[in-house]
């Protein structure tokens, strides 16, 4: 019995710790030889089931500390590689707009924020109408209801319950990636509303094994997609892009830019990024002062 107590210490530490016991109390009875074996296998076990406990709490701490990092890494569009397509054409899925849902994230909302209804949410009329006012001008938009309405469903709740009012767009891009980000109440790239909702057009348009999804494709000038920190984490952040942009096709469309809003773009770009690089806050800041649907 000592021996099989230290032979399961090294195949299954808690068989030791068993065997052991039961070799120590045998031995006490009868005054067997074997002492030494036995406690060398329970010291032995007793070791290696705490070191696995210890491994196990370490792991979940791990996946948990993980798993608020994505939580709150800084969410917008990145650059990957040469383009290869265009936006693919739109042929809408069955389930359109019928389970529009709205979880809430680990981090709380930047700002009081309620979330849009969930469950259907009508997708016409196709085009909605909406404005944005910026300390450099507006931006008029419009909103593709039909394609992304869980989308413009969040937008549309966000921007009446004043959410954007006098938040900045805290990223502006001048590289091979030409967009204005905004959204964040805090200026920061990791602020949200609270909650996050599904990717729609062009992401469900592939099949989500399909590897297209990490090639790039042209956004092109004058889209309004949602930034995010991956699929599914969409939330109050979305960007503007000004000139033609190569993106994997991850980040969801849903409206455009009018010509009166492009004009204020090109001028708030050509300002350029407030370090002088390609990346980063505006050299003149951008504040929303106003989102409104019209």
């Amino acid at each position: 019995m000592a021996l099989a107590a230290l032979v399961c210490a090294f195949l299954f530490a808690p068989a030791g710790i068993v065997f052991g016991h039961i070799s120590l109390s045998q031995i006490k009875r009868t005054g067997e030889q074997g002492r030494g074996l036995a406690i060398a296998g329970l010291v032995i076990s007793y070791v290696f089931t705490v070191l696995t406990v210890v491994a196990v709490i370490v792991s979940i701490l791990l996946t948990m500390l993980a798993v608020q990092t994505v939580d709150r890494r800084p969410g917008g569009p990145t650059y990957d590689a040469a383009p290869q397509n265009a936006l693919p054409a739109f042929d809408p899925p069955p389930n359109l707009g019928v389970d529009c849902q709205y979880p809430p994230t680990t981090e709380p909302a930047a700002k009081p924020a309620r979330p849009p209804r969930t469950g259907t949410v009508p997708t016409e009329p196709a085009t909605v109408s909406a404005g944005i006012r910026t300390n450099h001008g507006s931006i008029g938009l419009r909103l593709a209801n039909g394609r992304s309405p869980c989308t413009v469903n969040s937008f549309a709740s966000l921007a009446q319950q004043g959410f954007y009012d006098n938040t900045p767009c805290h990223r502006l891009s001048t590289g091979q990636m030409a967009v204005l980000q905004c959204g964040d109440p805090t200026g920061k790239g990791t602020g949200g509303p609270g909650y996050r909702f599904a990717n729609e057009y062009p992401t469900n348009q592939y099949r989500l094994s399909d590897p297209a999804l990490r090639t790039p494709v042209v956004y092109p000038r004058g889209t309004v997609a949602t930034a995010n920190a991956g699929p599914g984490s969409n939330g109050s952040q979305f960007f503007l892009v000004y000139q033609d942009s190569p993106l994997p096709p991850t980040y969801t469309v849903f409206g455009e830019v009018d010509r009166t809003g492009l004009r204020t773009l090109d001028a708030i770009a050509s300002a350029g990024v407030a370090d002088g690089g390609d990346d980063g806050p505006p050299a003149e800041p951008v504040t929303i002062t106003e989102a409104s649907l019209d």
